[in-house]
C-alpha cells in the first residue's frame, strides 16, 4: 500500500476558527476526511505541530519510509532553513508537494518567498482546501 504523509505547521490547527475569510471554514478533520475519500486505498499519515523539530521528524519518517509528502509548512515557509534542508533530503528518494491554502504571492509581501519551493517536486497554493487534494491527486496518479 502507498504511504503519505500529509503534514501541517504551526497553527494550521486553528483551521476553521482563524482568519474564515482567508483559510475558510473547514478544520484539519475536514480535511483529513476529504482526502480519505479521495484515495481509500492509500495509507495517509496525518501530522500537524507548532513545532519545527517534530516537523522535521516526521520529514525524517517519510524519508525513511521513502513516502511521498504533502506539506503546508505555514510560517516555517518562510524562513526555517532547518525544515528545508529536511525537505531536500527526500529529492531523489520521494515527492515532496508544498501546498498552500491562500495564495502567498497575493498577500503580505513577507510571505512571498519561500525557502521550501526550490527543494519541492511542485508547489499547490491558492485553491483553498482543495489544494491538499489536488496534491493527492497529483500524488497518486498512474
Amino acid at each position: 500500500m502507498t504511504k503519505i504523509y500529509v503534514l501541517n505547521g504551526p497553527n494550521l490547527n486553528m483551521l476553521g476558527a482563524r482568519e474564515p475569510e482567508i483559510y475558510g471554514t473547514m478544520n484539519l478533520s475536514d480535511i483529513e476526511a476529504k482526502l480519505r475519500q479521495q484515495a481509500p486505498e492509500v495509507e495517509l499519515v496525518f501530522g500537524q505541530t507548532n513545532s519545527e523539530d517534530e516537523l522535521i521528524g516526521w520529514l525524517q519518517a517519510a524519508f525513511n519510509d521513502s513516502a511521498d509528502v504533502i506539506l503546508n509548512p505555514a510560517a516555517f515557509t518562510h524562513y526555517s532553513y532547518a525544515l528545508r534542508d529536511a525537505c531536500a533530503m527526500l529529492k531523489g528518494r520521494s515527492r515532496l508537494i508544498e501546498v498552500h491554502i491562500s495564495n502567498p504571492h497575493s498577500r503580505e509581501e513577507f510571505r512571498h518567498n519561500s525557502v521550501i519551493s526550490g527543494v519541492a517536486t511542485g508547489v499547490i497554493a491558492g485553491f483553498g482546501v482543495d489544494s491538499y487534494l489536488l496534491a493527492l491527486q497529483q500524488l497518486t496518479r498512474n
